[in-house]
């Protein structure tokens, strides 16, 4: 599981979970677990997440049902506000993809792991994210970044505040109460997409 942010560096990494894994199991052990130090957003910050994870506190996916990937909207303008939310959560998010793109054509053993043991491939995953990071930090310019990025995008949320002390975190939670009252978060955010989309 990794986490990037926007300027396409990889901010959190657990490598050694097998390929056929559920997505939201994996989220599900990081964020309960101590032991994996899951960074959680602060409050009123999101982690931006496909269809395959629940829309719940500091986690916001798209709306499911509705066109979402960039490719499907070629031809057509989103139609509604939901599929502005969509398309807008997609271009956002498809740094993700991106960043996984620039990572596998720099490291092909990635794509064809040899048969190491499992402790060995978790510290390859690392380490090539580490330098997929140190790259991005100090190469003026890189074949692989160079897709019409800038170096001083989005940078990634800290958990500080202004004056240097950590803020508050959300506190992870898939209660029913709590997966409504995100879902009226992402109600909210997409009808402000919408009206601004409409001026």
């Amino acid at each position: 599981m990794c986490v990037c942010s926007f300027d396409m560096k990889f901010t959190y990494v657990v490598p050694g979970w097998e390929g056929l894994a559920n997505d939201a199991r994996i989220l599900l052990e990081c964020a309960t677990n101590p032991d994996y130090g899951f960074p959680m957003p602060p409050q009123g910050k999101y982690y931006l997440v496909d269809s395959g994870y629940t829309n719940m506190p500091g986690f916001l996916s798209p709306y499911r049902g509705e066109m979402y990937h960039l490719g499907q909207y070629t031809d057509l303008n989103p139609i509604g506000k939901k599929e502005l939310f969509n398309y807008r959560h997609s271009s956002l998010r498809n740094v993700i993809e991106r960043c996984f793109g620039v990572l596998k054509a720099r490291f092909p053993i990635l794509k064809q792991m040899p048969s190491y043991d499992l402790r060995i491939q978790k510290y390859i995953v690392i380490a090539c994210c580490g330098i997929h990071n140190f790259i991005r930090t100090n190469a003026e310019a890189d074949v692989y970044f160079d897709g019409g990025e800038g170096n001083s995008e989005v940078q990634a949320t800290t958990l500080q505040s202004t004056d240097g002390t950590l803020t508050d975190s959300v506190e992870f939670s898939i209660s029913r109460t709590h997966i409504r009252e995100m879902a009226h978060i992402r109600d909210e955010i997409a009808d402000h997409i919408w009206r601004a989309s409409r001026r």
